[in-house]
């Protein structure tokens, strides 16, 4: 029974073999970028460049100090493979150094866009805000200049108090007139 459930396949898990090999990691599509970038960042250092000026010295003093036959790379020869070392280092790191330029353009440009809109945004934002700025302005304006104080407000009331009184004598006086008759 316990075997059986073993054989059950599971979604979770990917077919074919299985263990640490089962399956082959795929590269990224953008290793040789990252690669292109850390090795422009180490070619732009000060340790690189002293590691390389010890690399050259050390080749040069072997080959000029040993004797002919320890060395690789004799002065006879003006260091011919030296020359080519170096051009070859020089021709691999010319295009790595514009590849990583070329990426982080492309990220400047992105980001350049990213703030952009951002700040087009804010743009609005503020524009809105002083629109409501404004807005609340004028309507204080309006209430400070109509401002209702006790005195307009006791003077309105008694003025609506005596409308009352004029409309209840017409009232009486219309509803008198029937009587008399």
């Amino acid at each position: 029974m316990m075997a059986r459930q073993n054989r059950q396949i599971s979604l979770d898990a990917p077919r074919g073999r299985k263990g640490v090999l089962a399956r082959t990691p795929q590269p990224s599509r953008d290793r040789f970028g990252r690669f292109s970038e850390s090795f422009a960042r180490a070619m732009g250092t000060s340790g690189f460049l002293i590691g390389m000026t010890a690399f050259v010295f050390v080749w040069l003093l072997w080959n000029i100090t040993m004797p002919v036959i320890l060395q690789f790379d004799p002065a006879a020869t003006n260091f011919t493979l030296l020359t080519l070392i170096l051009s070859l280092q020089a021709s691999y790191a010319a295009p790595l150094i514009l590849l990583a330029q070329n990426r982080q353009d492309d990220r400047d440009r992105v980001q350049i866009e990213q703030d952009r809109q951002r700040a087009e945004r804010n743009l609005a934002d503020t524009e809105y805000l002083a629109r409501e700025v404004v807005a609340l302005r004028m309507a204080l304006t309006d209430v400070s200049d109509e401002a209702v104080t006790r005195d307009v407000l006791r003077q309105e009331l008694r003025s609506l108090l005596d409308q009352l009184d004029a409309r209840s004598e017409r009232s009486d006086h219309v509803d008198a007139r029937p009587e008399a008759r």
